[in-house]
């Protein structure tokens, strides 16, 4: 235990954020340096539970007591290897990770939780600094060659975890870089892309072959990958978004949000936009429909875009200030989150249906139809259901609405269809511990499990690449999320 009374005689401190003038006129990220001293006071907050629930929290099962006290002790190669032993990207989960670990800290049921996530960064950052992290590129090759179709978190932790192994893994990518979700979904001002492209050199110094602009089901067919690799593991995501069929819908100004974060993403990086195809939220009155992440990145960018007014509003009544009581400790808490986008300027509402998109003569959106409802319980059912409140329908305001309100399913359209896979009830792709119909093609993350954090597909990477080095070697040394910890301990 890194210090018994260190949660008495330290609060829970975080880094200053920039700002708000300074950062929206960039994309950089959003906090200030913070010193080592203040990082081993948060660690020394650690009580080093009994039972850590911390563990269960966290979807790699990160050893987050024994890493807590490393840094305590300025052990930091200790704090790293601990750390890395259970998350191959901590730079990553470090910056985006919503932290279900410190929801399910112990010091959280009467204090600020321990804060874990800014621990976690603060090692592979040091890490970084002191020369700690290097290439390690496995001794030995087995031989076997495994495609890789995704590279985003769960490609990525996929394609590291079976070069350990041995293996050759080459991974293809249909976009021009590198990252999928990192690269594209995430803004930069919460996830700066140099910490993606260190990583991917890294990975490349360690063996692993990155191929892009490599569209498997487009101009590269999945069957010949099959004949030229021992096994192929499909981890392009969940990116069919939910889409809203209602009056109006083909308005120009409507857009997916992803595709707004997606071609802005591009346009930081330096990539060439077409003028006429160009999302700019540029003086202009957005309405973000969905409360979520994605929601909040929209919002953020569209601040940076500087827009006239920004709105989000949501389908769903407005969570509760605190911890609700269907959702007790050490549950995820349905509770209202305040984003550093929203505090930067946004007009947040709750319980509102979107009945039409309303356009002008040009063929242009101008408004939103709006009517706010009421939710209530179907005693017969269980289920809540909702219904309009008289006199509520009116319009505000809009000139672009993105809609941020989920995704369905991985496509279906091009390789998946190539390779007969089949898909489950929920239209994600059918499994059986990571092996889909076909025993040479795995698959993992969100086309396996539906849109998730970036840290479970991370544990999804992890346990798909031990499931194909047991189908290629008859067992595994690779650690899952169970195996690292004993291992450890």
């Amino acid at each position: 235990m890194a210090d018994p009374k260190g949660f008495l005689k330290h609060t829970r401190e975080l880094p200053s954020k920039r700002d708000q003038k300074e950062r929206l006129e960039d994309y950089k990220e959003l906090y200030e340096e913070f010193e080592d001293e203040k990082t081993k006071n948060q660690a020394a907050r650690c009580m080093d539970c009994g039972i850590p629930f911390c563990h269960n929290g966290c979807p790699l099962g990160n050893i987050i007591p024994e890493f807590n006290d490393a840094v305590y002790k300025e052990e930091w190669g200790e704090a790293y290897e601990i750390l890395s032993s259970t998350n191959n990207f901590p730079e990553f989960t470090g910056r985006i990770c919503p932290a279900p670990c410190e929801a399910a800290c112990v010091l959280g049921i009467n204090q600020p939780p321990v804060a874990i996530e800014h621990i976690e960064k603060s090692i592979v950052e040091t890490a970084f600094e002191k020369g700690l992290i290097r290439p390690q590129p496995p001794i030995l090759r087995t031989g076997k060659k495994v495609a890789v179709v995704g590279s985003g978190p769960a490609g990525l932790a996929t394609a590291a975890q079976l070069n350990k192994a041995g293996h050759t893994v080459t991974v293809f990518e249909r976009n021009t870089r590198i990252g999928g979700l990192l690269r594209y979904g995430i803004p930069d001002f919460k996830l700066e892309k140099w910490v993606v492209e260190r990583r991917v050199a890294l990975m490349e110094a360690e063996g692993i072959r990155f191929k892009v602009n490599a569209n498997v089901g487009g101009n590269i067919d999945p069957n010949n990958l099959l004949n030229e690799f021992d096994a192929l593991v499909l981890t392009g995501g969940s990116t069919i978004p939910r889409d809203l069929p209602i009056e109006g819908r083909a308005l120009n100004g409507v857009h997916y949000a992803m595709d707004f974060l997606e071609q802005n993403n591009k346009r930081v990086a330096g990539d060439k936009i077409d003028k006429e195809n160009a999302i700019l939220a540029t003086d202009k009155h957005v309405v973000v429909i969905g409360g979520g992440d994605t929601g909040s990145d929209c919002v953020g960018t569209s601040n940076r875009h500087k827009a006239k007014s920004v709105t989000q509003i949501e389908l769903l009544s407005k969570p509760p200030e605190s911890r609700a009581e269907n959702t007790p400790w050490p549950l995820w808490p349905m509770m209202l989150r305040t984003s550093t986008s929203h505090e930067e300027g946004c007009d947040r509402h709750w319980s509102i249906l979107t009945k039409a998109f309303v356009g002008d003569d040009q063929g242009n959106l101008r408004a939103l139809k709006l009517v706010n409802i009421q939710w209530k319980k179907d005693e017969e059912t269980g289920r809540f259901k909702f219904s309009e409140v008289e006199d509520t329908v009116r319009e505000i305001p809009c000139d672009l609405a993105l809609l941020a309100i989920g995704f369905v399913h991985p496509q279906y359209d091009g390789m998946l269809q190539q390779l007969n896979i089949e898909v489950n009830e929920r239209g994600n792709v059918k499994d059986n511990d990571y092996q889909t119909n076909n025993e040479k093609v795995f698959v993992a993350g969100d086309m396996r499990r539906g849109q998730s954090l970036v840290v479970w597909a991370i544990s999804e990477g992890r346990e798909a690449a031990k499931a194909v080095d047991k189908y290629l070697m008859g067992e595994s040394m690779l650690e899952g999320k169970n195996d690292s910890f004993l291992m450890v301990q």
